[in-house]
């Protein structure tokens, strides 16, 4: 892989911290703002929006621009953002900057997976998305436990400062190793043309179980702290150990999904699928055993990165006719499920069905990915459309790219 693409990592990893440290520092920031608890989770919901609607807006105006002046305009945004998230006092104000903030992240991603699946082989866009998304992963592994104890230590502004120095190194190695070259195949196509991409069959597809997937993962993960310390009983010392935990798996599951996704995406997206419900149903039942709840954090850390950086890949197989949006799309989908889940798994919360809720929301939506999956399936084999998205990598490839 080019060294360039593991600087985008580095500036993934640091977004993705911003993105995730709230399941760590939620309680914090609410007692400091005077918020509930499904208030200050929706602060991840709204994190969420913005990069749904940053990510097509964002990658659309960037079109016309070289890459690496894109990507430092997006991140240099993103670092100011959290410089402002850290001074502020106001729970509406942090709201509005996380919504910035994530513009800012959904632009910046949009642009980065285009620029990684064209630094690459054609059939090897599993790996490069493998190795932005382990930016997001150790970002798990490390930037959130590390952001959930400053937030223990020094309070929860400290996370924010620690996110925007993360930038300063991302910034300086993308403006001397990422290519600043242009992307000449989406100016010929044009903005109308590659939104024409989402009228293909699979790619809407892919984009749903994505969504539902990724919703599930958010839905228990924004929640974890207080599951863990209030059914687990595990004390709130041990909360970054548990993210760090999630984050391991996460990261377990993005170089296994990497490796199998561009040449056997069946097994990992029906197979795994089918484990990641059960596993959030199983955690919900042994969430009050805190030996089983570690095991099944770690687990199903593996399985929910496994299974969604199989779909991003997917996306980009599936939207080769859209060479600019086609990270958008993966972008924006994603994170309607990073929105939804939050928000779904907040309103379990406020009508009063405990800290368990949030993993039966998680196991409903990866079921009904599983049903849309098969719904879908059985469409394709009663029409002349596209193959499903199961099929795509499966057959060697030989599917990918039309719709």
């Amino acid at each position: 892989m080019p060294f360039a693409l593991h600087l985008l990592g580095l500036a993934v990893f640091a977004q993705g911290t911003s993105e995730f440290m709230l399941s760590g520092l939620g309680p914090d920031i609410a007692r400091d703002l005077g918020v509930s608890l499904s208030a200050a989770g929706a602060l991840t919901s709204a994190f969420a929006v913005g990069m749904v609607v940053g990510a097509p807006v964002c990658a659309a105006l960037s079109m016309r621009w070289a890459r690496r002046p894109a990507l430092l305009l997006f991140l240099g945004v993103f670092l100011a953002v959290h410089v402002a998230g850290a001074l502020t006092s106001s729970f509406g104000v942090l709201l509005v900057l996380r919504v910035l903030g994530a513009l800012a992240n959904a632009g910046f991603l949009a642009v980065a997976l285009t620029a990684a699946a064209a630094m690459v082989a054609p059939h090897a866009k599993g790996r490069a998305t493998s190795v932005l998304l382990g930016g997001v992963t150790l970002a798990c592994v490390a930037g959130v436990p590390a952001g959930a104890w400053l937030g223990q230590l020094l309070g929860w502004r400290a996370a924010f400062w620690a996110v925007a120095l993360l930038c300063v190194p991302a910034v300086v190695g993308i403006l001397y190793a990422v290519p600043a070259d242009r992307d000449t195949t989406a100016v010929r196509v044009g903005v109308r043309r590659e939104a024409g991409a989402l009228r293909g069959a699979r790619l809407r597809l892919t984009l749903l179980l994505g969504a539902l997937v990724n919703g599930a993962t958010f839905c228990t993960f924004t929640y974890l702290a207080p599951l863990v310390t209030h059914v687990s009983g595990l004390g709130e010392g041990r909360v970054p150990v548990v993210l760090a935990l999630f984050g391991a798996g996460s990261f377990a599951g993005v170089v296994v999904g990497g490796r199998v996704a561009d040449v056997r995406p069946v097994p990992l997206l029906v197979g795994g699928g089918a484990v990641l419900a059960g596993g959030w149903a199983l955690f919900a039942l042994a969430a009050g055993q805190p030996v089983a709840a570690l095991v099944l954090v770690f687990l199903q850390g593996a399985l929910s990165f496994a299974v969604g950086s199989t779909l991003i890949s997917q996306v980009l197989y599936a939207a080769e006719g859209a060479p600019t949006l086609a990270g958008a799309f993966a972008t924006a989908a994603f994170n309607v499920g990073a929105a939804f889940g939050p928000w779904a798994g907040g309103l379990a919360l406020a009508a009063g069905f405990g800290f368990r809720a949030p993993l039966w929301v998680s196991a409903a939506l990866v079921a009904a990915a599983l049903v849309s999956a098969g719904a879908g399936r059985r469409v394709w084999r009663t029409t002349a459309g596209p193959e499903p998205v199961a099929e795509v990598g499966g057959n060697g490839g030989k599917g990918a790219g039309r719709d």
